[in-house]
């Protein structure tokens, strides 16, 4: 990669713009996202956690579930870590293959979440609208495969463009217009006509963000359909408790990034980009464990479970300490 990279372009540094220039702000902004990156790390981390250690969420649902939570923290983490150095330190820069490789990584764990959403939906799908072949279908063998096409087919899809990408030389300028290395601000420096790299990322994005959309859009009106058809009250309301939490999760996610990358105009949403790229870098991640564990029940109990064995925890730790101090 580095020698494709020495031939395609004389930068070796990016310089980020970022979120402003003034450094008193800079030191605000450095509070607020690294307080929010933990707040996200650790709440996916506790919903990672408790699937795997919890048998009542031994199930597909939380099975994909903790994937998509590892995934959450891989894309908050391809950009965030970065824009922390830089506004603790006050640098502005960004190595070529450093800058290369987080836009590379950003929107292939972003392009898995999307599939992986799809999936969810589907998963959803089986469950409310066909309960008793569920057990038979969806077991894990074939959730295993499911996730692991996630990741390959994104990485399959994104690897054309960003190939392409990388063939064409940079002679701009090195001043990148974010505070990550979006691919918006990284093709308006490239030389020469872009426009057919531009309807390749267009095509990439409709496939990975609508495809994936319409599956879940496709899913959720059937199940719409059968939770309607339900006689009572109590089995429409606990059918759609169990895939409410997924809905507004897919609502958000799908709608930051539709609204960002699928416009086929790369001059006109670089400003606005930034604002939405928040909204779809931190904000959305760091909703997403506790969308799940408030509007889930079989969370909420795991996460009260754990929160008891903590408490009879230090509890015994300090009964063992009271009683170290009496023999002494």
């Amino acid at each position: 990669m580095a020698e494709i990279l020495k031939k395609t372009t004389m930068v070796t540094e990016f310089i980020l713009v970022g979120f402003t220039r003034i450094r008193w702000l800079q030191i605000l902004l450095f509070w607020v996202l690294l307080f929010t990156y933990l707040l996200t790390t650790i709440g996916n981390l506790l919903i990672i956690y408790i699937t795997l250690v919890d048998h009542r969420l031994h199930t597909p649902m939380y099975f994909f579930l903790w994937n998509f939570s590892v995934l959450e923290i891989g894309f908050i983490s391809s950009a965030i870590p970065k824009a922390l150095l830089n506004l603790a330190s006050g640098s502005t820069t960004i190595s070529l293959v450093g800058c290369f490789t987080q836009s590379f990584m950003y929107f292939h764990l972003g392009t898995t979440e999307s599939f992986l959403l799809a999936v969810m939906s589907y998963d959803r799908y089986l469950a409310i609208c066909n309960p008793l072949r569920y057990p038979s279908i969806m077991h894990k063998s074939l959730c295993t495969l499911l996730v692991f096409c996630c990741w390959i087919g994104s990485f399959l899809l994104l690897i054309g463009p960003f190939v392409i990408f990388l063939q064409l030389p940079m002679c701009k300028s090195n001043i990148l217009d974010h505070f990550f290395c979006d691919n918006t601000p990284l093709i308006q420096l490239l030389c020469g006509d872009t426009r057919f790299l531009e309807l390749y990322g267009f095509i990439t994005a409709a496939l990975s963000l609508l495809g994936t959309l319409s599956i879940s859009v496709a899913s959720y009106i059937n199940i719409l359909k059968t939770i309607w058809n339900i006689p009572s009250a109590t089995g429409r309301k606990k059918a759609f408790s169990t895939c409410a939490s997924h809905f507004i999760v897919v609502s958000i996610t799908y709608g930051s990034c539709i609204f960002l990358y699928i416009s086929p105009s790369q001059a006109s949403k670089v400003q606005f980009g930034k604002i939405v790229a928040i909204l779809n870098t931190i904000v959305s991640p760091l909703l997403n464990p506790f969308i799940y564990s408030l509007r889930n029940q079989q969370v909420k109990e795991a996460l009260k479970d754990l929160l008891r064995q903590v408490v009879v925890f230090i509890r015994a730790l300090r009964s063992l300490k009271s009683g170290v101090f009496m023999l002494n």
